[in-house]
């Protein structure tokens, strides 16, 4: 008697082969060997894990030169039932590439992504000089419509990774002007518990500010200081219901399940009119985070008992 074999997980990813994207979710051990389903945009992936259609998607949410993915970051804001479960991170570097036979010489005319081409233009400046940039709707896009006949430009910057899976000739390696560029990426699922604290955790979440007044941002701000919590990542978004009215997209140290997170939460909670808890999840660089002793979770439940305490009558006098 055959055993059925486990159904196989689907993960959404911005396609087609070759991108960062797909680079990130190749680190993700539990996607190795199940399908992978290239989208187009970054609102498809989600769609597909909304709608049952993937389990899980990666996107890209902050870049090391360019800073949050605003995309990615709105989209969150406004879909419900969304929830982080891990990063990843992926150097970015970018090759220049052309059909076989190309020189470089012979570069007049460069198709690339408009954020590839910002990454790449003191390289592409000094190396052809008197070129002319076409915008592409995607790094692997820009290298293949040198193939497909729906491009008249005579190269493309595109990821290195993409002469894995198209015949293009590397006119120029590692031509990104920021050797240190990272971008990082999300994975993304349905609601789900979040996994337990190893310790080097980060918990992700957008609050809005109560009103446009003096202070709003401090005293939000505020809720994770008084806490000991670092904030490594803090970028406004607008609502886009009126002028000056906006959201933040928050990085903090930490796992909701820690004591001091969970109290944090608990203030903004009461401060914020919206908060959109986005998960808790281990950091790419697993990195511990560190704190001071007075925010330690033993602290914060001896408060509590004491305040229990003093509710019930006071600590009951020591017997001598």
């Amino acid at each position: 008697m055959h055993s059925e074999s486990p159904e196989r997980r689907t993960y959404s990813y911005l396609g087609p082969a070759g991108t960062f994207t797909e680079a990130a979710l190749a680190q993700v051990p539990e996607a190795r060997g199940q399908v992978w389903r290239s989208v187009h945009t970054v609102s498809q992936a989600l769609d597909d894990v909304l709608e049952g259609r993937s389990n899980a998607a990666m996107i890209a949410i902050e870049n090391s030169t360019e800073g949050g993915v605003s995309i990615a970051q709105d989209a969150l804001a406004v879909l419900p039932g969304l929830r982080i479960i891990g990063e990843y991170l992926v150097p970015v570097n970018f090759v220049l590439v052309a059909r076989p036979g190309t020189r470089l010489e012979d570069v007049r005319v460069i198709n690339a992504h408009p954020v590839a081409y910002a990454q790449s233009t003191r390289w592409l400046n000094e190396a052809r000089p008197e070129h002319v940039y076409v915008p592409a709707l995607s790094n692997v896009a820009s290298a293949a419509s040198l193939l497909d006949g729906t491009s008249d430009a005579d190269a493309a910057v595109a990821p290195p990774g993409i002469v894995e899976h198209y015949d293009l000739e590397v006119l120029g390696r590692e031509i990104g002007d920021n050797p240190n560029a990272v971008t990082r990426f999300v994975l993304v699922s349905r609601t789900v518990p979040s996994p337990e604290p190893t310790g080097a955790d980060k918990t992700s979440l957008i609050a809005e500010l109560p009103e446009d007044g003096s202070g709003a941002l401090l005293a939000l701000l505020e809720q994770f200081s008084t806490r000991g919590i670092n904030l490594s990542l803090i970028e406004s978004r607008p609502i886009g219901d009126a002028l000056g009215r906006y959201r933040f997209v928050i990085d903090a140290d930490g796992h909701v399940r820690d004591e001091r997170m969970a109290d944090a939460l608990l203030g903004l909670r009461r401060f914020s009119p919206n908060v959109t808890f986005l998960g808790s999840y281990p950091r790419a660089d697993r990195t511990i985070v560190s704190y001071e002793q007075r925010y330690s979770d033993e602290v914060f439940v001896e408060a509590r008992q004491w305040l229990a305490e003093l509710i019930e009558g006071g600590p009951k006098p020591s017997e001598g």
